[in-house]
């Protein structure tokens, strides 16, 4: 007991300490004064993973078309205005994309820059969505463990990144994941239009490709920084090579279960079954089975929004 008790005022102390060096421009931004509200959210989270399935698993699926098309777009709309922001103040404070020091002042483009990172890091608590919305529809083999250790960690992450470095090289990751973003909500929105939709969508797997190219190139990125002595943070930068390492293992097998690996060729009715299997961008495999969920309402007649 003695030792968790030590443990628990050392973490305390650092933490006391870590205020110390924090960012003071942020302190009195929404959610940034203290952690508990990120990691109340994050329980909240994970507690609906555990509680959705077994509220859902008595009824019908809710279908949310309208709701998934909303929000498919406005997360477009939320992650445009993220990278266009980071580039445009970037590009006007004369940031390296090589080696770019975090500069703490006021200096207006440097604000802007914090200002859309602190926006990221919130779209990464909006995402949250994506889970619920799988619950609500009862598709819950989406759900993997890529799926919740994307969502959970990230959130978290990013609060601890806009709160000690919101600026410098911190740019460079947000920048090219919200770009990457827009790509993908940008394809869920449209596939969640409908079937006729389908044949627009034939990019979807190289959404995963390009996710996991920028899983390389955040690890080249922070490895050459932390190669020639760029003064960033260099326990961000361990991390980050980290992270991205566990993103590539992960994705990595999920591309190789989707994609690569043939799967058996299940039979109904003479007719080859589909395997309900579209992509994973994100951590998650999204499905707009438009054709089951209207057999669904013939059948079982799925909640509406």
């Amino acid at each position: 007991m003695e030792v968790v008790t030590h443990f628990v005022n050392d973490t305390v102390e650092f933490y006391k300490w870590g205020l110390t060096i924090a960012d003071k421009r942020v302190e009195s931004w929404p959610m940034m004064s203290s952690p508990i509200p990120t990691l109340a959210i994050s329980c909240l989270y994970l507690l609906f993973l555990w509680a959705g399935p077994r509220y859902m698993q008595d009824r019908q699926p809710y279908i949310l078309r309208k709701t998934l098309i909303v929000y498919n777009f406005s997360m477009v709309v939320l992650n445009f205005y993220i990278a266009k922001e980071l580039l445009l103040a970037s590009s006007a404070a004369g940031y390296s994309y090589l080696c770019q020091p975090v500069n703490y002042s006021n200096d207006v483009n440097e604000v802007r820059i914090a200002s859309a990172l602190w926006w990221y890091y919130i779209s990464k608590g909006v995402e949250f969505l994506d889970t619920v919305f799988f619950i609500l529809r009862k598709k819950f083999t989406q759900v993997s463990f890529l799926h919740v250790y994307h969502h959970c960690t990230m959130f978290i992450l990013w609060w601890i990144g806009i709160k000690w470095v919101p600026g410098g090289q911190s740019f460079f990751g947000a920048t090219i994941n919200s770009s990457i973003h827009v790509l993908m909500y940008g394809y869920y929105g449209l596939a969640a239009l409908g079937p006729q939709m389908q044949k627009y969508l034939w990019w979807k797997k190289y959404l995963t490709i390009i996710q996991m190219i920028q899983f390389h190139v955040t690890i080249g990125h922070a490895g050459h920084s932390l190669y020639t002595g760029c003064p960033f943070p260099a326990w961000m930068q361990w991390a980050l090579i980290g992270y991205a390492v566990t993103f590539i293992i992960l994705f990595a097998n999920f591309y190789y279960h989707a994609y690569r690996r043939k799967p058996s060729s299940a039979q109904k009715g003479g007719k080859p079954v589909a395997n309900g299997t579209s992509m994973v961008t994100n951590g998650h495999s999204k499905v707009e089975d438009v054709e089951d969920n209207g057999k669904r309402q013939k059948k079982g007649r799925a909640k509406r929004e």
